[in-house]
């Protein structure tokens, strides 16, 4: 039996077997003869997604090329397995961007849409709006597009549908003509930051920001198109080095996070490169940590963050990693976080080594009294009763999701059980 993990470490599983399929006729094959099987891309997940104890399938190696569309040229059919990496290299190669990212970039294409992975920007939607047509695998190995005009309730559910109604093989999606963008760093106090929110949420085309749950300042971070400069600015690893050092203190005497803390973001931090969108989105992640992240209506946004960090405060918690604010436009996806209107992101981290559960179970009181939902992929403690709540459309998701896989081959138990299928996923 195989062993799989996910990036922190926290999710781990038996696969009873790990399969890279090359071509769509042998993932067809494969899918078609499963009895219980579950993708995996990069394994950025905190939640148990890809937990199987059937198949586990990469589309890694899955053949397939990036196709310009014929009747639109801003919008592309790319291999859902890719890494955003490689799609935004080979994008750019081309002569187009991502029309918005996060700052991971080592998820698979299919990945990031299927759990509505956003970045940040107050007209900006989440990766799943981009989507204009899906080419799937079904449970019983039928190979079907859906778009709009072809299956439109497949389409709809299909947009953030966490993996359980098929394996998207391609994507089409909608890009732009490849830009540059000029990002700026500055440390800013928090209270300024408040103060200046709607007036940098205006003034920029993305706009986010840092803050550790015991420092003053934050470390705001906006980026806006221009044009290029010459060869990027490589930003050197010096500060993840001091940081992960202050981690493993913080792990070793949790009683000195706060002071430490304090000394991370000092006034008059400033920093400005220019480069293309796929090399300026991104960020690297080397230190490991646990994250959950929570979508509020983007009136409350500031009042969830400020009752979290004052709770964290009042109790000394040990949270070793900083809070990060984002902005997101508003949709109309089923299962979308975003679609009763614009929200304002709250993502919660902490160091891997340290505890987190009881941290995380607390603090998404505070988010959930907000009027907040989670990121589907990262922590938090849903139950059938709460996705009917928060989810109108969860009923239509549900009946599209028995239609097209009524054994339940794509569940595992976390699916069923956040959409009322247990039985389904005796064998997981």
């Amino acid at each position: 039996m195989a062993q799989w993990q996910n990036w922190s470490g926290s999710v781990m599983a038996a696969p009873a077997v790990i399969t890279r399929p090359k071509t769509e006729a042998e993932l067809s094959a494969l899918v078609g003869a499963a009895r219980k099987i579950r993708v995996v891309g990069a394994g950025h997940s905190f939640m148990p997604l890809c937990e199987t104890g059937g198949t586990l399938v990469s589309l890694a190696d899955m053949e397939g090329d990036l196709r310009i569309d014929a009747a639109a040229s801003n919008r592309v059919w790319a291999p859902a397995g890719w890494s955003l990496a490689h799609l935004t290299s080979v994008l750019w190669a081309k002569g187009y961007s991502l029309i918005n990212q996060g700052d991971v970039n080592a998820q698979s294409l299919a990945g990031a849409i299927s759990t509505g992975t956003h970045g940040t920007g107050a007209a900006l939607g989440s990766l799943s709006t981009t989507a204009r047509a899906f080419r799937l695998v079904l449970a019983d190995g039928r190979m079907v597009i859906c778009s709009p005009d072809e299956a439109p309730d497949l389409f709809e559910a299909q947009r953030v549908s966490l993996g359980m109604l098929g394996v998207a093989t391609q994507i089409q999606i909608d890009v732009l003509p490849a830009y540059h963008l000029e990002e700026r760093l500055e440390s800013m106090s928090l209270d300024a930051v408040e103060q200046r929110w709607e007036e940098l949420a205006a003034a920029n085309r993305h706009v986010e920001f840092f803050v550790f749950p015991y420092g003053d300042y934050a470390i705001v971070k906006t980026l806006n198109p221009a044009p290029a400069e010459g060869e990027l600015k490589i930003l050197t690893d010096m500060e993840e080095a001091s940081f992960r050092r202050i981690c493993d203190l913080c792990a070793a005497l949790p009683v000195l996070t706060p002071s430490l803390q304090r000394m991370i973001v000092r006034p008059g931090l400033r920093h400005r490169r220019v480069g293309p969108a796929y090399q300026i989105f991104p960020s690297e992640r080397t230190i490991r940590f646990e994250e959950m992240e929570y979508e509020l209506p983007r009136a409350n946004g500031w009042a969830a963050l400020r009752e979290v960090i004052g709770f964290i405060r009042r109790r000394r918690l040990p949270i070793a990693f900083p809070f990060e604010f984002r902005l997101t436009a508003g949709d109309d996806i089923w299962l979308s976080p975003f679609n009763r209107g614009d929200g304002a992101s709250v993502s919660m981290h902490q160091y891997a080594k340290m505890p987190w559960r009881r941290h995380f179970a607390e603090a998404e009181k505070i988010f959930r009294a907000h009027g907040g939902r989670p990121h589907w992929a990262k922590r938090h403690t849903l139950s059938f009763r709460d996705v009917q709540d928060l989810y109108p459309k969860a009923p239509q998701f549900i009946q599209v999701r028995e239609s097209v896989d009524p054994a339940g081959k794509f569940l595992n138990a976390h699916l069923a059980e956040l959409f009322g299928a247990r039985a389904t996923a005796a064998a997981t």
